[in-house]
């Protein structure tokens, strides 16, 4: 007979008590995705500095009409709450102060990828299709290139394109380039 070790999921709630009483310190650098506790690498200078310029432009070009938020979580479920690099959410006057964006409120997710690729495109590329987010931008560092995303369906993302960096890229759920 054989015995098969369960995991212990987290729900969004553990997580944020584990902080509270130190078990997670504030400088951890992890996020909660199904249920596991996952570190996040480093953030290098040119991940930083990809980071910054499209913030930068992100706010530039989309001024007051929605919120630009910059390495924060979503609120995916119980056991989900990915911090992305960047989301493109509805505007809102209390700018999310009671509650992190739930999927319905985001319209785009951008994600710089280094080290981090594989987990991006396998692990947190398919959480966002499955819970509906509009489009997904992969900023594939390695490759010098941007993978976009789009068209949500049964938990599969429809629409794959790319372009390389420095190129215009248009953002489909919002009507915009960039």
């Amino acid at each position: 007979m054989t015995i098969q070790a369960q995991k212990k999921l987290f729900t969004v709630d553990d997580y944020y008590k584990m902080a509270q009483v130190g078990i997670l310190d504030p400088t951890d650098r992890v996020e909660l995705i199904r249920g596991e506790i996952i570190t996040m690498s480093p953030i290098n200078s040119l991940h930083a500095s990809i980071v910054d310029r499209l913030l930068r432009l992100l706010i530039q070009k989309l001024q007051d009409q929605f919120i630009v938020r910059c390495q924060n979580p979503i609120h995916i479920d119980a056991y989900s709450e990915p911090e992305p690099d960047l989301v493109i959410a509805k505007f809102q006057e209390e700018e999310y102060i009671s509650q992190h964006p739930l999927p319905s409120d985001v319209y785009l997710v951008i994600e710089v990828a280094d080290t981090t690729l594989k987990q991006d495109r396998k692990v947190k590329l398919p959480l966002y299709a499955e819970v509906g987010i509009p489009e997904v931008w992969i900023v594939n560092l390695k490759e010098k290139s941007i993978e976009l995303y789009a068209e949500p369906l049964d938990g599969k993302y429809q629409s794959r394109s790319s372009a390389q960096l420095g190129e215009k890229v248009y953002c489909s759920s919002l009507n915009f380039d960039l």
